[in-house]
Protein backbone atom coordinates (compact mmCIF):
# COMPACT_ATOMS: atom_id res chain seq x y z
CA UNK A 1 0.00 0.00 0.00
CA UNK A 2 1.93 2.82 -1.45
CA UNK A 3 3.39 6.03 -0.21
CA UNK A 4 5.80 8.29 -2.17
CA UNK A 5 3.45 11.24 -2.27
CA UNK A 6 5.98 13.32 -4.14
CA UNK A 7 5.69 11.09 -7.24
CA UNK A 8 2.44 12.55 -8.42
CA UNK A 9 2.63 16.12 -7.11
CA UNK A 10 4.66 17.44 -10.02
CA UNK A 11 2.09 16.17 -12.50
CA UNK A 12 -0.92 16.86 -10.32
CA UNK A 13 -2.35 19.90 -12.07
CA UNK A 14 -1.83 18.56 -15.59
CA UNK A 15 -3.64 15.30 -14.96
CA UNK A 16 -6.42 16.85 -12.94
CA UNK A 17 -7.16 19.19 -15.85
CA UNK A 18 -6.97 16.26 -18.25
CA UNK A 19 -9.37 14.22 -16.14
CA UNK A 20 -11.77 17.15 -15.90
CA UNK A 21 -11.64 17.50 -19.69
CA UNK A 22 -12.50 13.82 -20.04
CA UNK A 23 -15.44 14.14 -17.66
CA UNK A 24 -16.83 17.04 -19.64
CA UNK A 25 -16.46 14.99 -22.79
CA UNK A 26 -18.29 12.13 -21.14
CA UNK A 27 -21.17 14.37 -20.17
CA UNK A 28 -21.37 15.76 -23.70
CA UNK A 29 -21.45 12.39 -25.49
CA UNK A 30 -21.46 9.48 -23.05
CA UNK A 31 -21.96 6.73 -25.64
CA UNK A 32 -18.99 7.77 -27.81
CA UNK A 33 -16.88 8.48 -24.74
CA UNK A 34 -17.80 5.18 -23.14
CA UNK A 35 -16.50 3.29 -26.15
CA UNK A 36 -13.15 5.02 -25.84
CA UNK A 37 -12.79 4.55 -22.09
CA UNK A 38 -11.44 1.51 -20.25
CA UNK A 39 -11.64 1.10 -16.49
CA UNK A 40 -9.70 -1.69 -14.81
CA UNK A 41 -9.07 -3.06 -11.35
CA UNK A 42 -5.35 -3.51 -10.69
CA UNK A 43 -4.17 -6.00 -8.08
CA UNK A 44 -0.52 -5.88 -7.05
CA UNK A 45 1.58 -8.58 -5.46
CA UNK A 46 3.24 -8.25 -2.05
CA UNK A 47 6.47 -6.38 -1.48
CA UNK A 48 9.25 -6.78 1.08
CA UNK A 49 8.26 -3.97 3.46
CA UNK A 50 5.91 -4.86 6.31
CA UNK A 51 3.18 -2.52 5.06
CA UNK A 52 3.33 -4.07 1.57
CA UNK A 53 3.16 -7.76 2.55
CA UNK A 54 -0.54 -7.88 1.77
CA UNK A 55 -0.48 -6.43 -1.74
CA UNK A 56 -2.16 -3.35 -3.10
CA UNK A 57 -5.19 -2.33 -5.17
CA UNK A 58 -5.57 0.53 -7.64
CA UNK A 59 -7.83 1.59 -10.52
CA UNK A 60 -6.61 2.13 -14.06
CA UNK A 61 -8.47 4.83 -16.00
CA UNK A 62 -7.82 4.93 -19.76
CA UNK A 63 -9.29 7.52 -22.13
CA UNK A 64 -8.13 6.20 -25.50
CA UNK A 65 -9.59 9.19 -27.37
CA UNK A 66 -7.49 11.68 -25.42
CA UNK A 67 -4.47 9.39 -24.98
CA UNK A 68 -4.88 9.44 -21.24
CA UNK A 69 -3.72 6.62 -18.95
CA UNK A 70 -3.98 7.23 -15.22
CA UNK A 71 -3.79 5.28 -11.98
CA UNK A 72 -6.20 6.10 -9.15
CA UNK A 73 -4.55 5.13 -5.89
CA UNK A 74 -6.15 5.24 -2.43
CA UNK A 75 -2.99 4.21 -0.60
CA UNK A 76 -1.00 7.44 -0.40
CA UNK A 77 0.60 8.06 2.99
CA UNK A 78 3.86 9.33 4.41
CA UNK A 79 5.95 8.12 7.33
CA UNK A 80 6.90 11.77 7.80
CA UNK A 81 3.50 12.51 9.30
CA UNK A 82 3.90 13.63 12.90
CA UNK A 83 3.64 10.69 15.34
CA UNK A 84 2.85 8.35 12.45
CA UNK A 85 3.28 5.08 14.39
CA UNK A 86 1.17 6.23 17.33
CA UNK A 87 -1.51 7.59 15.02
CA UNK A 88 -1.57 4.31 13.08
CA UNK A 89 -1.93 2.21 16.25
CA UNK A 90 -4.74 4.38 17.58
CA UNK A 91 -6.59 4.49 14.26
CA UNK A 92 -5.89 8.16 13.58
CA UNK A 93 -3.93 7.81 10.35
CA UNK A 94 -5.11 9.78 7.32
CA UNK A 95 -4.57 8.32 3.85
CA UNK A 96 -5.05 10.15 0.59
CA UNK A 97 -6.37 9.46 -2.88
CA UNK A 98 -3.78 10.20 -5.56
CA UNK A 99 -3.70 10.18 -9.37
CA UNK A 100 -0.43 9.38 -11.15
CA UNK A 101 0.52 8.47 -14.74
CA UNK A 102 0.30 4.78 -15.50
CA UNK A 103 3.92 4.65 -16.67
CA UNK A 104 5.23 5.86 -13.31
CA UNK A 105 3.13 3.25 -11.53
CA UNK A 106 4.34 0.53 -13.89
CA UNK A 107 8.02 1.42 -13.50
CA UNK A 108 7.78 1.52 -9.72
CA UNK A 109 6.26 -1.95 -9.43
CA UNK A 110 8.52 -3.42 -12.07
CA UNK A 111 11.58 -2.12 -10.23
CA UNK A 112 10.31 -3.68 -7.01
CA UNK A 113 9.74 -7.05 -8.70
CA UNK A 114 6.05 -7.12 -7.80
CA UNK A 115 3.46 -8.62 -10.12
CA UNK A 116 0.46 -6.59 -11.26
CA UNK A 117 -2.77 -8.12 -12.54
CA UNK A 118 -5.26 -6.10 -14.58
CA UNK A 119 -8.97 -6.94 -14.73
CA UNK A 120 -10.72 -4.90 -17.42
CA UNK A 121 -14.26 -4.20 -16.29
CA UNK A 122 -17.21 -4.98 -18.54
CA UNK A 123 -19.14 -1.75 -17.98
CA UNK A 124 -21.78 0.15 -19.89
CA UNK A 125 -21.12 3.68 -21.14
CA UNK A 126 -23.36 5.02 -18.41
CA UNK A 127 -21.48 3.08 -15.72
CA UNK A 128 -18.15 4.38 -16.99
CA UNK A 129 -19.46 7.92 -16.98
CA UNK A 130 -20.76 7.55 -13.42
CA UNK A 131 -17.42 6.17 -12.20
CA UNK A 132 -15.47 8.93 -13.97
CA UNK A 133 -17.64 11.61 -12.40
CA UNK A 134 -17.32 9.96 -8.96
CA UNK A 135 -13.52 9.85 -9.28
CA UNK A 136 -13.43 13.50 -10.30
CA UNK A 137 -15.58 14.45 -7.30
CA UNK A 138 -13.51 12.28 -4.97
CA UNK A 139 -10.34 14.05 -6.15
CA UNK A 140 -11.48 17.47 -4.95
CA UNK A 141 -8.95 18.46 -2.23
CA UNK A 142 -11.52 18.42 0.56
CA UNK A 143 -12.68 14.90 -0.44
CA UNK A 144 -9.47 13.03 -1.22
CA UNK A 145 -8.23 12.56 2.37
CA UNK A 146 -9.87 9.85 4.46
CA UNK A 147 -9.40 8.23 7.86
CA UNK A 148 -7.67 4.91 7.17
CA UNK A 149 -8.67 1.65 8.82
CA UNK A 150 -6.81 -1.49 7.80
CA UNK A 151 -9.79 -3.88 7.90
CA UNK A 152 -12.74 -1.61 7.21
CA UNK A 153 -11.63 1.31 5.08
CA UNK A 154 -8.39 0.90 3.16
CA UNK A 155 -7.00 1.33 -0.35
CA UNK A 156 -8.75 -1.85 -1.52
CA UNK A 157 -12.20 -1.23 -0.06
CA UNK A 158 -12.11 2.38 -1.33
CA UNK A 159 -11.34 1.24 -4.88
CA UNK A 160 -14.07 -1.40 -4.67
CA UNK A 161 -16.69 1.01 -3.37
CA UNK A 162 -16.16 3.73 -5.97
CA UNK A 163 -16.53 1.10 -8.69
CA UNK A 164 -19.41 -0.97 -7.32
CA UNK A 165 -21.43 1.95 -5.96
CA UNK A 166 -21.51 3.65 -9.37
CA UNK A 167 -22.70 0.68 -11.41
CA UNK A 168 -26.40 0.84 -12.28
CA UNK A 169 -26.96 -2.80 -11.49
CA UNK A 170 -26.66 -5.45 -8.81
CA UNK A 171 -23.22 -7.02 -8.45
CA UNK A 172 -23.46 -10.70 -7.53
CA UNK A 173 -20.27 -12.42 -6.37
CA UNK A 174 -21.91 -15.86 -6.52
CA UNK A 175 -20.79 -17.11 -3.15
CA UNK A 176 -21.69 -20.77 -2.81
CA UNK A 177 -21.34 -20.75 0.95
CA UNK A 178 -20.13 -18.66 3.83
CA UNK A 179 -16.41 -19.10 4.31
CA UNK A 180 -15.32 -19.85 7.86
CA UNK A 181 -12.60 -17.29 8.32
CA UNK A 182 -11.54 -14.36 10.49
CA UNK A 183 -9.59 -11.17 10.00
CA UNK A 184 -6.63 -12.80 11.72
CA UNK A 185 -6.74 -15.85 9.44
CA UNK A 186 -6.85 -13.66 6.35
CA UNK A 187 -3.81 -11.71 7.53
CA UNK A 188 -1.96 -14.94 8.36
CA UNK A 189 -2.17 -16.08 4.75
CA UNK A 190 0.12 -13.23 3.75
CA UNK A 191 2.65 -13.01 6.59
CA UNK A 192 3.43 -16.68 7.14
CA UNK A 193 6.92 -16.22 5.70
CA UNK A 194 7.54 -13.24 8.01
CA UNK A 195 7.23 -14.69 11.54
CA UNK A 196 8.07 -11.51 13.41
CA UNK A 197 5.56 -9.47 11.42
CA UNK A 198 2.99 -12.17 12.16
CA UNK A 199 3.95 -12.18 15.86
CA UNK A 200 3.58 -8.42 16.06
CA UNK A 201 0.17 -8.54 14.38
CA UNK A 202 -1.04 -11.28 16.72
CA UNK A 203 0.20 -9.36 19.73
CA UNK A 204 -1.67 -6.17 18.77
CA UNK A 205 -4.85 -7.76 17.43
CA UNK A 206 -7.46 -8.51 20.05
CA UNK A 207 -10.52 -10.66 20.47
CA UNK A 208 -12.51 -9.00 17.67
CA UNK A 209 -9.95 -10.13 15.09
CA UNK A 210 -11.02 -13.74 15.76
CA UNK A 211 -14.71 -13.27 15.05
CA UNK A 212 -16.13 -14.83 11.89
CA UNK A 213 -16.39 -12.41 8.97
CA UNK A 214 -18.47 -12.38 5.80
CA UNK A 215 -17.22 -12.97 2.29
CA UNK A 216 -17.50 -9.25 1.57
CA UNK A 217 -15.57 -8.31 4.71
CA UNK A 218 -12.57 -10.35 3.57
CA UNK A 219 -12.31 -8.11 0.51
CA UNK A 220 -9.99 -5.82 2.49
CA UNK A 221 -7.24 -8.09 1.12
CA UNK A 222 -6.45 -7.11 -2.52
CA UNK A 223 -6.20 -10.69 -3.77
CA UNK A 224 -9.58 -11.60 -2.24
CA UNK A 225 -11.28 -8.69 -4.01
CA UNK A 226 -9.63 -9.67 -7.30
CA UNK A 227 -10.89 -13.24 -7.04
CA UNK A 228 -14.40 -12.06 -6.19
CA UNK A 229 -14.44 -9.68 -9.15
CA UNK A 230 -13.35 -12.49 -11.45
CA UNK A 231 -16.49 -14.53 -10.68
CA UNK A 232 -18.92 -11.62 -10.30
CA UNK A 233 -21.80 -10.72 -12.59
CA UNK A 234 -23.89 -7.55 -12.92
CA UNK A 235 -27.67 -7.79 -13.15
CA UNK A 236 -29.45 -4.78 -14.66
CA UNK A 237 -33.05 -3.68 -14.18
CA UNK A 238 -34.02 -4.65 -17.74
CA UNK A 239 -32.98 -8.24 -17.00
CA UNK A 240 -29.60 -8.29 -18.72
CA UNK A 241 -26.82 -10.11 -16.88
CA UNK A 242 -23.16 -9.91 -17.82
CA UNK A 243 -19.79 -10.68 -16.30
CA UNK A 244 -18.18 -7.88 -14.33
CA UNK A 245 -14.72 -8.62 -15.76
CA UNK A 246 -14.34 -8.83 -19.52
CA UNK A 247 -10.66 -9.74 -19.60
CA UNK A 248 -7.81 -10.48 -17.19
CA UNK A 249 -4.10 -10.27 -17.84
CA UNK A 250 -0.82 -9.70 -16.07
CA UNK A 251 0.74 -6.32 -16.79
CA UNK A 252 3.75 -7.50 -14.81
CA UNK A 253 3.73 -11.30 -14.60
CA UNK A 254 4.76 -13.22 -11.48
CA UNK A 255 8.32 -14.43 -11.65
CA UNK A 256 9.85 -17.44 -9.99
CA UNK A 257 12.10 -16.09 -7.28
CA UNK A 258 14.35 -17.75 -4.78
CA UNK A 259 12.95 -18.15 -1.33
CA UNK A 260 13.65 -15.17 0.87
CA UNK A 261 16.55 -15.83 3.21
CA UNK A 262 14.80 -16.26 6.54
CA UNK A 263 17.79 -17.80 8.31
CA UNK A 264 17.68 -15.05 10.95
CA UNK A 265 13.97 -15.64 11.54
CA UNK A 266 14.55 -19.41 11.62
CA UNK A 267 17.20 -19.22 14.35
CA UNK A 268 15.52 -16.38 16.23
CA UNK A 269 11.86 -17.02 15.52
CA UNK A 270 9.32 -15.77 18.06
CA UNK A 271 8.72 -19.33 19.31
CA UNK A 272 12.41 -19.95 19.98
CA UNK A 273 12.88 -16.59 21.67
CA UNK A 274 9.82 -17.13 23.88
CA UNK A 275 10.95 -20.64 24.83
CA UNK A 276 14.37 -19.27 25.82
CA UNK A 277 12.70 -16.59 27.95
CA UNK A 278 10.49 -19.18 29.65
CA UNK A 279 13.49 -21.46 30.37
CA UNK A 280 15.28 -18.51 31.96
CA UNK A 281 12.23 -17.73 34.10
CA UNK A 282 11.86 -21.33 35.29
CA UNK A 283 15.58 -21.69 35.98
CA UNK A 284 15.70 -18.48 37.98
CA UNK A 285 12.66 -19.57 39.97
CA UNK A 286 14.20 -22.95 40.82
CA UNK A 287 17.52 -21.35 41.79
CA UNK A 288 16.12 -18.37 43.67
CA UNK A 289 17.42 -19.58 47.04
CA UNK A 290 20.89 -20.45 45.76
CA UNK A 291 21.27 -17.47 43.44
CA UNK A 292 18.95 -14.72 44.59
CA UNK A 293 20.69 -12.05 42.50
CA UNK A 294 20.04 -14.03 39.30
CA UNK A 295 16.41 -14.44 40.31
CA UNK A 296 15.94 -10.75 41.04
CA UNK A 297 17.66 -9.55 37.87
CA UNK A 298 15.62 -11.94 35.74
CA UNK A 299 12.31 -11.01 37.28
CA UNK A 300 12.96 -7.29 37.46
CA UNK A 301 13.68 -7.37 33.72
CA UNK A 302 10.59 -9.53 33.10
CA UNK A 303 8.31 -7.26 35.11
CA UNK A 304 9.69 -4.16 33.42
CA UNK A 305 9.30 -5.45 29.84
CA UNK A 306 5.88 -7.05 30.33
CA UNK A 307 4.69 -4.02 32.30
CA UNK A 308 5.56 -1.53 29.57
CA UNK A 309 4.04 -3.84 26.93
CA UNK A 310 0.94 -3.93 29.11
CA UNK A 311 0.77 -0.13 29.11
CA UNK A 312 0.74 -0.16 25.30
CA UNK A 313 -1.93 -2.86 25.09
CA UNK A 314 -4.03 -1.12 27.73
CA UNK A 315 -3.75 2.22 25.94
CA UNK A 316 -5.05 0.56 22.77
CA UNK A 317 -8.41 0.20 24.47
CA UNK A 318 -8.92 3.77 23.28
CA UNK A 319 -7.96 2.98 19.68
CA UNK A 320 -10.48 3.57 16.92
CA UNK A 321 -9.56 0.14 15.54
CA UNK A 322 -12.23 -2.20 17.01
CA UNK A 323 -10.01 -5.24 16.47
CA UNK A 324 -7.33 -4.04 18.91
CA UNK A 325 -9.41 -2.37 21.61
CA UNK A 326 -10.14 -5.55 23.64
CA UNK A 327 -7.06 -7.75 23.91
CA UNK A 328 -7.01 -10.61 26.41
CA UNK A 329 -3.21 -10.76 26.25
CA UNK A 330 -3.29 -7.67 28.47
CA UNK A 331 -3.86 -10.02 31.42
CA UNK A 332 -0.36 -11.44 30.84
CA UNK A 333 1.49 -8.43 29.46
CA UNK A 334 0.04 -6.48 32.31
CA UNK A 335 0.82 -2.91 33.42
CA UNK A 336 0.41 -4.13 37.03
CA UNK A 337 3.65 -6.05 36.56
CA UNK A 338 5.49 -2.74 36.99
CA UNK A 339 4.23 -2.57 40.58
CA UNK A 340 6.16 -5.77 41.31
CA UNK A 341 9.32 -3.67 41.07
CA UNK A 342 8.45 -2.41 44.57
CA UNK A 343 9.52 -4.92 47.28
CA UNK A 344 6.53 -4.15 49.47
CA UNK A 345 4.10 -5.25 46.74
CA UNK A 346 6.29 -8.24 45.86
CA UNK A 347 5.77 -9.49 49.39
CA UNK A 348 2.08 -8.63 49.55
CA UNK A 349 -0.08 -11.73 49.61
CA UNK A 350 -3.12 -9.76 48.48
CA UNK A 351 -1.24 -8.43 45.47
CA UNK A 352 -0.13 -11.98 44.66
CA UNK A 353 -3.81 -12.97 44.54
CA UNK A 354 -4.44 -10.15 42.08
CA UNK A 355 -1.59 -11.23 39.79
CA UNK A 356 -2.55 -14.91 39.96
CA UNK A 357 -6.10 -13.97 38.96
CA UNK A 358 -4.79 -11.97 36.00
CA UNK A 359 -2.56 -14.80 34.79
CA UNK A 360 -5.40 -17.32 35.23
CA UNK A 361 -7.70 -15.12 33.15
CA UNK A 362 -4.93 -14.86 30.58
CA UNK A 363 -4.71 -18.65 30.36
CA UNK A 364 -8.49 -18.99 29.97
CA UNK A 365 -8.48 -16.19 27.39
CA UNK A 366 -6.19 -18.20 25.12
CA UNK A 367 -9.17 -20.46 24.37
CA UNK A 368 -11.17 -17.45 23.15
CA UNK A 369 -8.48 -15.48 21.32
CA UNK A 370 -5.45 -16.42 19.25
CA UNK A 371 -2.35 -15.22 21.09
CA UNK A 372 1.04 -14.33 19.65
CA UNK A 373 3.42 -17.30 19.65
CA UNK A 374 4.64 -18.13 23.14
CA UNK A 375 2.32 -15.80 25.06
CA UNK A 376 -0.01 -18.62 26.12
CA UNK A 377 2.94 -20.63 27.48
CA UNK A 378 4.27 -17.53 29.22
CA UNK A 379 0.90 -17.07 30.94
CA UNK A 380 0.91 -20.66 32.15
CA UNK A 381 4.47 -20.42 33.51
CA UNK A 382 3.75 -17.13 35.29
CA UNK A 383 0.61 -18.63 36.81
CA UNK A 384 2.43 -21.74 38.10
CA UNK A 385 5.44 -19.86 39.48
CA UNK A 386 3.19 -17.38 41.28
CA UNK A 387 1.09 -20.19 42.74
CA UNK A 388 4.22 -21.84 44.09
CA UNK A 389 5.43 -18.54 45.51
CA UNK A 390 2.11 -18.10 47.28
CA UNK A 391 2.31 -21.66 48.61
CA UNK A 392 5.80 -21.07 49.97
CA UNK A 393 4.70 -17.86 51.67
CA UNK A 394 1.87 -19.70 53.42
CA UNK A 395 4.15 -22.60 54.36
CA UNK A 396 6.76 -20.31 55.83
CA UNK A 397 4.10 -18.38 57.65
CA UNK A 398 5.41 -15.08 56.37
CA UNK A 399 3.43 -12.13 57.75
CA UNK A 400 2.23 -9.81 54.92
Amino acid sequence: MKRFQYIFKSALLVFLLSLTHSIKAAQASPDIYGDSMKISLLTCGPGHEVYSLYGHTAIRFQDLRNHQDLIINYGIFSFKQKNFILRFIFGLTDYEMGIIPYQLFYEEYRSEGRWVKEQILNLSSEDKQNIAIAIDKNYIPENRIYRYNYFYDNCTTRARDILINNINGFVDYHYNQQLITTYRNEVHQWNTQHPWARWGNDLLLGLQADKLISNEERQFIPDSLSKDFQHATVSYAHGKIKKLVSNSLYIIPPVQTKDIDNSFSSYLSPNIVMICIIVIIITSFLLQKKCKLYYLLTHYLLWTVTGFCGIILTAMIFSQHPTVSFNLQTFILNPLNLLLLFPKLQNSRNFQYVMITCYALGCVGSFLQTYADGIQLLAFVLLITNLFSLKFSWKNGTNY
